[in-house]
């Protein structure tokens, strides 16, 4: 029987899916966020740098600053406040 993988993208088939017609847009990476909004995390599976782990898929948080181009969001992952970070690409307003 085959190893199971261990990396940063397993499970992820349908996670990280797009449609034919879903092409990125430019907008997408240049869109700016303020302390205190919030935001939804949303992966872009076309940009790989700046990506949270996708089990945040869908997670809902506040932007807390900046670290170079990405964001520090903090989340609340089963009761624990976590803080994520990821680029704008990544993110959509809430």
């Amino acid at each position: 029987m085959a190893k199971s993988s261990k990396g940063f993208r397993k499970e992820t088939r349908r996670k990280l899916k797009k449609g034919v017609r879903d092409k990125f847009k430019p907008e997408d990476y240049i869109r700016e966020f303020k302390g205190g909004q919030h935001v939804v995390l949303m992966l872009e599976p076309a940009s790989h740098k700046g990506m949270p782990f996708p089990k945040f898929k869908g997670k809902i948080g506040k932007v807390k600053g900046r670290r170079g181009r990405a964001y520090l969001v903090e989340i609340t992952d089963r009761g624990k406040r976590k803080t994520v970070i990821a680029k704008p690409e990544h993110l959509r307003s809430h």
